[in-house]
């Protein structure tokens, strides 16, 4: 077994959001546990009981060699491009995040859930951006590996270029910092 790797626990609490239990429950107590694998590398192991329909659900996930922890804020994963989610699984992230904040300026806890939201729609176009080759406008339509994402772009190509999603991301992270 070599499982995928997943470069924070926030992206591997993301992926299993994403996949729902067969009965289409996605929510599941979530225990965790390091495991070592038999090539001798580390892993991160969730198990736990489908809200809906009482199958067991296991996820694993290979951890990288090195935890990149420098940056500030919020990420889902280092410089390198996620091997979990394809970047139109990543964009629709980002929408459903973007969709929770309200139009109108808020105060108190809906600030703080909007800043929430904000905060990890800017992630998840910074990883969208990941795939874009060094020197390309654009995400290359052979890197999306999930029917979603593949539809996604099929649907709106346009919204994977380079211009388009730093224009985006600027939008949020000035909506952010209008939040305080």
């Amino acid at each position: 077994m070599n499982p995928p790797l997943s470069r924070t626990n926030a992206e591997a609490h993301l992926y299993m959001d994403l996949h729902p239990c067969s009965c289409g429950e996605s929510r599941f107590p979530r225990q965790s546990a390091v495991v070592a694998l038999d090539d001798g590398d580390l892993a991160s192991r969730y198990t736990g009981t489908c809200a809906g329909c009482g199958r067991d659900r296991e996820f694993v996930f290979r951890l990288p060699p090195v935890i990149d922890g420098a940056g500030t804020g919020f990420r889902y994963g280092g410089d390198e491009p996620s091997q979990l989610l394809d970047p139109g699984e990543w964009l629709l992230v980002a929408d459903a995040y973007a969709g929770q904040v309200p139009a109108a300026a808020t105060t108190g806890e809906a600030a703080q859930r909007a800043r929430a939201a904000l905060t990890r729609a800017v992630a998840a176009l910074d990883e969208v951006g990941k795939f874009i080759p060094a020197g390309g406008d654009a995400v290359p339509p052979d890197v999306f590996g999930s029917d979603r994402g593949r539809q996604l772009h099929q649907r709106e190509p346009g919204r994977f270029r380079r211009d388009r999603l730093t224009a985006v991301r600027d939008a949020y992270a000035g909506m952010l910092s209008q939040l305080g």
